[in-house]
């Protein structure tokens, strides 16, 4: 797998069936290992080692109900009252960070309305904070440390 824009850690890899899993600490299983796979386990990593999130308060592959269809939100972020504070969104290192990617994401929010939402290829990172009362936004220069969201 290709070197990220984050922290290197102990990732345990295996291979099942001749095709490599990654151990989700989150989900607490083996899950196959995609370059989008790859991103999420060393973000999460990352979020939990530099930032101050608890895995307590992570949540990967969360279903919402969007028009009538299911879809699934990479990561979701909680507050410590347990509602939805980030949405994080990842992509392959080779994907190109693009506006369809934030209208994805943006999308996702109109279901969970969260503060923050955060976009990476593993390489580049994003993340803006939205403002209810303006109906605006930020993008931020750095991902904010969890005490600070």
């Amino acid at each position: 797998m290709l070197d990220l824009n984050l922290p290197p850690f102990d990732i345990k890899v295996k291979k099942v069936n001749g095709k490599p899993v990654v151990f989700d600490q989150l989900r607490r299983k083996f899950i196959a290992l995609t370059p989008e796979e790859w991103v999420r386990q060393h973000f999460i990593n990352y979020l939990t080692t530099e930032k101050g999130y608890s895995s307590s308060l992570i949540a990967n592959e969360i279903q919402i109900n969007l028009n009538n269809q299911k879809r699934r939100c990479d990561s979701v972020v909680y507050d410590k009252e347990l509602q939805p504070i980030v949405i994080v969104e990842y992509k392959a290192p080779d994907v190109n960070i693009t506006q369809d990617v934030f209208d994805q994401i943006v999308r996702y929010n109109i279901v969970l309305k969260v503060k923050y939402l955060i976009v990476s290829n593993g390489i580049n990172h994003y993340c803006c904070k939205i403002d209810y009362t303006t109906q605006s936004f930020e993008y931020l220069s750095d991902i904010p440390h969890y005490t600070d969201l």
